[in-house]
């Protein structure tokens, strides 16, 4: 059975459709990627997901719960986190004080010790920094920072947004390699990304969305090397 598993959402911004009936799931352990131009509902799928936007119709099954009826901060103790498009990290704030938001559902201090340490062994520079404010600290920095504070909640599935956004080619590269990683440790990811190569390259499978609508989905590599996804998203 699915981790996750969406049927029929529609979203609406007003008169604007954003999502319209889209359908798709997440087994544990996976690595799913949604790809597709801007505009297309990427993001509006996460938020959703999230508990940020609420649906005009359809069902989001998590863990056999119902999180249409459920409030944001109870999804993510539901083990669901979502590292959002432009990182959001909160700038004013120590890379410390950003890690223990993070945490802010767990009340076990032993275990959030012991999760901050897998955190910085994940991401050395977190731990170098972490007196300094966050909003001092490169791109990529803040990218690492917002999946480490993601990471800190003990999530069962993490809900990316364009991490490689804004990005240098090394940083891309490694924030690629960082999600790999934390997919080997048990940790199953949606991944929304314009990237598509590389969302295609690490996933297993993969939906496009166009204009609020899954067009195209199977597995990754499949789709990586389907003519109409080169021409239309690899630039080929």
């Amino acid at each position: 059975m699915a981790l996750l598993d969406v049927q029929n959402l529609s979203v609406n911004y007003g008169v604007i459709k954003a999502l319209k009936g889209i359908s798709f799931h997440v087994d544990k352990g996976e690595i799913v990627a949604l790809i597709g131009a801007n505009g297309a509902g990427k993001t509006t799928t996460l938020h959703t997901l999230s508990g940020l936007l609420k649906p005009e119709s359809g069902t989001i099954t998590y863990k056999d719960q119902n999180l249409v009826t459920t409030p944001g901060h109870k999804i993510v103790s539901l083990g669901m986190a979502h590292v959002p498009e432009g990182r959001r990290v909160f700038k004013d704030m120590t890379v410390l004080q950003n890690l223990k938001m993070g945490a802010y559902t767990r009340k076990d201090t032993a275990e959030f010790q012991s999760t901050l340490e897998m955190v910085y062994k994940r991401f050395p520079r977190l731990e170098e920094r972490k007196e300094q404010l966050s909003g001092t600290l490169s791109g990529g920095e803040q990218q690492m920072l917002a999946m480490g504070r993601a990471l800190m909640s003990h999530p069962d599935i993490i809900l990316m947004d364009e991490p490689s956004m804004g990005l240098s080619p090394i940083f891309v590269n490694e924030i690629f390699s960082i999600i790999e990683d934390v997919n080997k440790d048990g940790v199953t990811v949606l991944l929304v990304e314009q990237n598509a190569r590389k969302a295609l390259t690490i996933a297993d499978r993969a939906y496009v969305l166009e204009t609020g609508s899954i067009v195209k989905e199977g597995n990754a590599n499949d789709l990586l090397n389907d003519e109409s996804i080169r021409k239309a998203y690899l630039g080929e």
